[in-house]
This record gives structure tokens, sequence and C-alpha cells, in this order.
């Protein structure tokens, strides 16, 4: 089916886990027809830059930059993304400033070409508001995989039952399943946890109007998932994942540090654990220096990539001790070339949804450390459905709760050595092979449901 006549809008949220998704998804569309589709990327200034590096391999696709509003009470100048906000509790009033952006967006789109369909991030729920104006079929893209989703769905029939915050309650619709309060990261202060609720309700009544989910995910990981969200009288959700299998392969370039240090491990013949928990990670200097001696205790060979100054937080002590078997980056990494890597065969991680499922595209087991966002289930799905990583637990069990660098050493010495090791590696390769033939032209899942996805707009307009 050709669509050269039509014209996809995208605009994700101002986080780079909610935007390097959708650009892969442009990427996506793109590969996907012959006589492509032209396609219009919706950002901020801040943001500019970073989207059309990303895509400087696809200079068909325009990207527009809408002012973004000023002077937000508590948000510093200048701050157009959550990477750089000083805190997450800061997002609720960042995100409803992004609703100022509003009328510059219609503004804009009165002067595009006609465009077929849109794809709008979750988060950004006044879009509806726009694209019933215009009469533009709307897609939503949140992030998160369809797991979490239909559990989420599924507690809330048992939300009065869910009080305690660690007595797992059964899920009638998955009986297989026990939830507690902790797995979904409910705040115990009402001045955060309301405006956030109201947001989160606003949000989900956004994409009840929409033509239709876009998930990041392939069907063969989480069926019984998929199947149960699209039992209802939701809008319907459609996997075409894992996106991170389109970005081409990278041009050559001089290798980093930390990639001349991978490689002299393969050589010595020693796994490396990679730890990384995403752009946006918030631990306290306490339990940074308890993450850092359980890595020592550990004894494995790591690479840790973190924006925190680990040598003054711990002392520099720390560093000379495991110059040998340890390494701490603090710049920007292709965290793709760093899981492909031979040596790299565990990865320490929040369990970000991106992360997780790069980590599976690729065969590299998990040990999972939750902390904030759906995370938990995230966890919960890696560990206890598809078995393919093991669970960092807290000393208290809730998901901001301290971890010692027992249970730390512990862990990371099962994931990269124990028994269960086994079994984790050879599921998760499994999955990494499902991976790959969800996206083969024609015949993948995630391939075909695109297909049906297109067909089904394209009539439409």
């Amino acid at each position: 089916m050709a669509v050269s006549s039509h014209h996809v809008v995208l605009f994700p949220y101002m986080a780079k886990g909610h935007t390097i998704p959708l650009l892969q998804f442009a990427r996506l569309l793109l590969l996907h027809h012959r006589e492509q589709p032209t396609i219009t990327v919706f950002t901020t200034p801040k943001n500019q830059s970073f989207i059309s590096d990303f895509l400087s391999d696809t200079p068909e696709i325009n990207v527009i930059s809408l002012p973004f509003p000023e002077n937000i009470s508590g948000i510093p100048p200048g701050v157009e993304s959550t990477d750089k906000l000083p805190s997450m509790s800061l997002y609720v009033p960042f995100t409803r400033a992004t609703k100022l952006l509003q009328p510059f967006f219609e503004e804009t789109l009165k002067n595009l070409p006609k465009v077929s369909f849109m794809v709008s991030d979750g988060f950004l729920w006044w879009i509806s508001e726009s694209a019933a104006k215009f009469k533009i079929p709307r897609l939503v893209f949140f992030g998160w995989n369809s797991y979490s989703s239909a559990v989420s769905i599924a507690a809330l029939k048992h939300r009065p039952e869910i009080d305690s915050q660690t007595e797992p309650v059964t899920l009638s619709d998955f009986p297989w399943i026990k939830v507690k309060k902790y797995d979904f990261n409910v705040s115990d202060d009402p001045k955060q946890s309301a405006p956030a609720e109201e947001l989160f309700m606003d949000q989900i009544m956004s994409a009840d109007t929409s033509q239709g989910l876009i998930v990041n995910s392939f069907y063969e990981l989480e069926s019984p998932f998929v199947d149960y969200y699209n039992s209802s009288d939701r809008p319907k959700s459609w996997c075409v994942g894992p996106l991170c299998l389109v970005d081409p392969p990278k041009p050559h370039r001089a290798k980093p540090a930390w990639i001349h240090w991978l490689d002299r491990k393969r050589e010595e013949g020693r796994p490396v654990l990679y730890v990384a928990f995403g752009s946006q990670e918030e631990i306290s200097n306490k339990q940074l220096k308890e993450l850092a001696l359980g890595l020592e205790d550990s004894k494995v060979n790591f690479l840790w990539v973190t924006k925190n100054d680990v040598g003054e937080i711990i002392g520099q002590g720390f560093k000379d001790g495991v110059s040998e078997n340890g390494m701490i980056v603090r710049d920007w990494v292709d965290q793709w070339e760093i899981l492909s890597h031979e040596s790299v065969k565990g990865f320490l991680s929040h369990c970000g949804w991106n992360s997780a499922q790069e980590s599976i595209c690729v065969g590299v087991p998990l040990l999972a450390w939750p902390m904030m966002a759906e995370q938990p289930l995230n966890a919960k799905m890696v560990v206890e459905e598809i078995k393919v990583g093991l669970r960092v637990e807290t000393e208290d069990g809730s998901v901001k709760g301290f971890v010692t660098r027992e249970e730390l050493s512990g862990k990371v010495q099962e994931l990269m050595e124990g028994e269960t090791s086994k079994t984790l590696k050879t599921n998760v390769r499994e999955y990494s092979k499902m991976a790959k033939a969800a996206l083969v032209q024609g015949t993948g899942s995630s391939w075909k449901n695109l297909d049906l996805l297109l067909e089904k707009l394209c009539k439409s307009t």
C-alpha cells in the first residue's frame, strides 16, 4: 500500500525515554513504505538539536520547534525536558505547562499540508482537543508495555483490597499474579499524589478518545496482556516494536574509552555487568555509596554509567580500588552499543521499558532495581512473567527503600555467575530471537500490525 500522499505528525513528550521511541517509529514508517510519507516532528527549541542529531540519517523528516512557555512556577528558566528538572517532583507542573504550547501547535497545523494522522505522547493530553478541532485521527503513545497496562486495569477491580503496602493480593483476571500497593508506586503524600492522579486521569481520558495506542513491544513477549487489553471497549492497542531494532548501524567513529575497556575485558575473558539507571535517576549519596560497596564486594567486572560524581561522593579511594575490574563513566553513552558488546553479560537497570526491552533484544539478562513510575511492574514482568532477570529487594519492600551492599553483591553474583543465570540466559536469548522475528518485513507480527493499522487509518483519510 503506497502512502506517498500521506502526511504524519508526531509530537513526543519532552523526555528522552519518550522521544526516542517515537523517532524510531518515524524511521519504521519510512522503512515500511516504498513511497514514503511526509513526516513532521514537533518539539521545543532546546530539544531540537537532540532530535535533529538523532534523525541525521533521515533528513526528509521535518522538525518544527514551538516556543516553550516561560516563567512556570517552580521550573528553572530554560528547562524544556524532564532530565533537566532539579527533581521529578516537578513532573506535574512541568507537564501541565506543556498545554501552553497548544495555540502555537494549532497555528502551525493550519499552515501545514493536510495531516493524515498524528501520533502524540499520551502525557500531552491536550493534543486530543487540537486533533478534534482539525478532524485529524490521533494515535497515542505512552512508552509503557501491555503488561503494566493490563495489570493496572485488573488491579483497579481490587483497589479496596490493595490497601497494604506489602500484603500481596491475587488478581482474579490473572490468577497467577499477585500484586501489592508498592507495585504501583503510589505516593502516600496527598499533596503530591492528588495532582499526579488528576493529571493521570486527564491523560487516560484523552487516550480513550484516540484511534488507538502505539505500543513499543511485540505480541509474542506479552500476548495474554495484549489480548486482555484489546478485549475491552478501549481504543485498540497495536504492538509495533521493538522500535530499537529499526535504528541503522552507527557510522564508524573513534571508539570511546569505555568501548576500548570492554574490548580488553572481552580479550581477558571477563564478563562485564553494565550498570545504568536512566537520565532521571534520583539516588541519595548514602545509597550511591552502598551501591559502590556492593559492586566492589561482588568482585565482578562492571561498567557504571552515572551522572553523579562518584569519586567526590564516595572518595577517590573507591575508584582507585576498583580501577582494574570497574569503570565509571559520566559522559553520554550509546547504551545499545554497550549492551550489544560481547563482554556485557548482565544489566543492573532501573527497568525503564526502553532499557529493559533493549536488554531483551540483545539477549542480556537483567537485574531489576525499579525506582519510579511503572518500573516496579516492568520488574515484575521481567522476573516473574518472562523470567529473564532477578529483582533487587529493598530493606522495607518499598520502591524508594534502601538497598544494602549485601543484597546488591549477592544478586549481582547470582546474575553473573550463579546457577539461576543459566536459565535466565537461555530465556532471554529465546525472546531476543522472537524480537527480531517480530519486525521481519511481511511476516513479523509487529510488521503486520503496522500494515493493518495504516490500512485502517489511511482508509479514513
